[in-house]
């Protein structure tokens, strides 16, 4: 290990010291990583990052994203010396308490150079990757004149041991994402302690078997680190670095250490550690000429932005690419859609909702350039393509991505389109496989971007497939992610309507359940706007009802098919469809009481498992209630036969109402 001198030394030495300060403050916190990682950061932010601290939101910035997030002093000692104005020393001295941007892992909106969240380890690393896959996709789209800047990750050896990784390094290699360069923290050490305690692979062979260029050098070594990120920068490949660094060097008793990873160093070792690395100041005060140093590396970027503003006044395509990078509609995007919504209420075609959502693709995507879609090899299966070419190394100005069996990286790599700007994603795979998604899912609500995410195959309906198939639990896990909007609907309309709206959204993903079987038209084209309150009455009277059934999905029809029979007796039922469950519960006392009446007995209806039904339960009646879902796994039977084995008839859901009201 080489130490680093001159210029490199002392600006180093900055991010070092504030790390230590921060952590040792809020008594809580990750010291050894950015201390490990100071000097190949400095480097990199000094000498190839192309930003402006004056303008973070620079449509053709560079983006850095620290994948391992628990370093998160790293990224904002940096973001506070480079002069970034969310990030004055306040923040820094308020590290990890409550209401800090300098919160204990990145969080993506907290301030301006936070380019996305991180800390579940890898998560990053695909976000970056689909980071460097927006930028060449809009680079082959607009040109290098409007979009041509490179994707930086710092990754540890927790980031390259997750599945998600091995993923989504995967595609970037199959995709040739040369403007992708990962800085990989190679310390070898683990909270357990030694990596090589569980892990013997070879990661840097590994990359190159991915498509890859992986070199390693000493992560100490300014000289050594920068002729890699040069050979890096000229490689058609992307690039893997391995920084051989030592976790928090200069401390001299924990250093190399699992000591050194995630508590603070202590008075004692902390001021011992300054001194190895000749920091002589106290806590968080940088002398004035490294901060002079630091404020030009914050200005660096400047003429390289003015240019590129002077290029996008000039550029043909300036309104189009400002209406995509600022998140815009195109005017007149959804005439097609609702129109079609419109003329399903008239004409009543019976179609899966899968199939109902690949026309509504093809009548958003000629009029929607930024739609980006994809899915994990079950395009045919979930209708997500609709006419667009695909994106290849070669050609990647498409708009459809072949993401292979690659769920996790696929959604993963749908935040970070979504973070880079000009595309809304979408991406599709079966119901039951997003438990291969969501960590990426939860990611998505929390960072509150747009993503649609495209569930197919959404219950026992499936059929043939069976249990292992067949989604029983997962609406209800997904719905307890705050702020996923998860939509099911009825029929073709709704369908269509539900779309819309997940297009509209901009504060968070949606994800939309879509059958496998055919369904009937159940409601009117018009009315399937009421799904906007994510519940509405699609069949009778609430007030005049004797009791109210609520449905979703395909067991909507079946509500309508037993309101008839109950007809035939006297008894009067209202039924509700419910294509968001959450939305409807979020909506006013007026509108829930209006659609469900608070006295009459209540069935609700779902062929999955009912625990979310309960809180609609609780909160819209005050008489009986009662459910009809699965508390079991499914079978392997047709999906008409599977919906009779477990109860999902009109008959069997009249008799549960009729004895309502016994």
């Amino acid at each position: 290990m080489k130490m680093p001198g001159g210029a490199i030394r002392g600006i180093s030495g900055a991010i070092r010291a504030l790390a230590i300060d921060a952590v040792e403050r809020a008594n809580s916190g990750h010291p050894g990583m950015p201390m490990g990682m100071a000097d190949a950061a400095a480097l990199l932010f000094s000498r190839y990052i192309k930003f402006s601290a004056a303008d973070p939101q620079w449509s053709d910035r560079d983006r850095f994203v620290l994948s391992a997030g628990h370093g998160s002093m790293l990224l904002y000692a940096i973001l506070h010396l480079t002069g970034h104005a969310d990030f004055p020393m306040a923040e820094l001295k308020n590290f990890r308490q409550l209401r800090s941007r300098a919160a204990g892992h990145p969080e993506y909106g907290a301030g301006g150079g936070v380019e996305t969240t991180t800390g579940p380890l890898a998560q990053g690393f695909a976000n970056a990757v689909g980071m460097a896959l927006a930028e060449k996709t809009l680079s082959a789209q607009f040109g290098a004149e409007l979009c041509d800047h490179r994707t930086w990750v710092v990754a540890g050896d927790g980031c390259l041991m997750e599945g998600l990784s091995h993923e989504a390094a995967a595609l970037a290699g199959h995709l040739r994402l040369s403007k992708l360069t990962a800085l990989f923290d190679d310390n070898g050490i683990s909270i357990d302690g030694a990596v090589s305690l569980a892990q013997s692979d070879d990661v840097l062979r590994r990359f190159e078997s991915y498509g890859w260029r992986a070199r390693r050098c000493d992560g100490h070594d300014p000289d050594a680190v920068a002729k890699e990120i040069e050979n890096a920068i000229a490689d058609e490949r992307p690039a893997l670095i391995a920084c051989k660094t030592v976790i928090g060097v200069g401390a001299p008793n924990k250093q190399g250490t699992a000591a050194a990873h995630g508590a603070p160093l202590g008075a004692e070792e902390a001021a011992a550690a300054k001194a190895a690395f000749g920091w002589a100041h106290k806590p968080f005060v940088v002398p004035a000429h490294i901060r002079k140093e630091w404020r030009k590396i914050g200005a660096r970027g400047e003429p390289s932005r003015k240019l590129w503003l002077r290029r996008l006044r000039a550029h043909p395509q300036r309104a189009e690419f400002l209406r995509r990078a600022n998140g815009e509609l195109p005017r007149g995007w959804d005439s097609d859609l609702r129109a079609w919504q419109r003329e399903t209420g008239k004409s009543r075609p019976a179609m899966a909702t899968r199939q109902a959502g690949g026309k509504a693709l093809s009548l958003l995507a000629p009029k929607m350039p930024e739609l980006l879609g994809g899915s994990a090899d079950l395009t045919g299966s979930n209708n997500t393509r609709a006419g667009q070419k695909t994106v290849t190394a070669a050609s990647p100005g498409g708009g459809y991505i072949h993401y292979g069996v690659r769920e996790h990286a696929m959604a993963a790599a749908m935040n970070g389109i979504a973070l880079h700007g000009g595309f809304i994603p979408y991406g599709g795979t079966f119901l039951v496989f997003s438990d291969y998604c969501r960590p990426a899912l939860r990611l998505a609500a929390l960072m509150k971007i747009r993503a649609v995410f495209v569930m197919t195959h959404d219950s026992i309906g499936l059929g043939e497939d069976g249990p292992t198939h067949q989604p029983v639990e997962h609406l209800a896990a997904l719905r307890v992610i705050p702020n996923l909007r998860v939509w099911r609907p009825c029929d073709a309309a709704e369908t269509a309507a539900c779309w819309r709206l997940a297009i509209l959204r901009k504060d968070g993903p949606s994800l939309l359940a879509l059958s496998r079987q055919k369904l009937p038209q159940s409601g009117g084209g018009k009315s399937a706007d009421l799904c906007a309150k994510g519940g509405y009455l699609i069949g009778g009277d609430s007030a005049k009802a004797d009791v109210t059934v609520a449905a979703s999905g395909s067991e909507v029809s079946l509500a309508l098919a037993a309101r008839e029979l109950l007809a035939k007796e006297g008894i009067a039922a209202a039924v509700v469809s419910v294509p968001c469950l959450e939305l409807f519960l979020a909506q006013s006392d007026a509108w829930r009481k209006k659609t469900i009446h608070p006295k009459k007995p209540l069935l609700t209806v779902e062929a999955a498992h009912p625990m979310p039904w309960h809180s609609l339960a609780q909160s819209a009646s005050k008489a009986k209630t009662d459910f009809c879902g699965m508390t079991t796994y499914g079978v392997s039977a047709p999906g008409e036969k599977a919906f009779k084995h477990f109860g999902f008839t009109a008959k069997n859901i009249a008799n549960k109402a009729r004895r309502l009201l016994s």
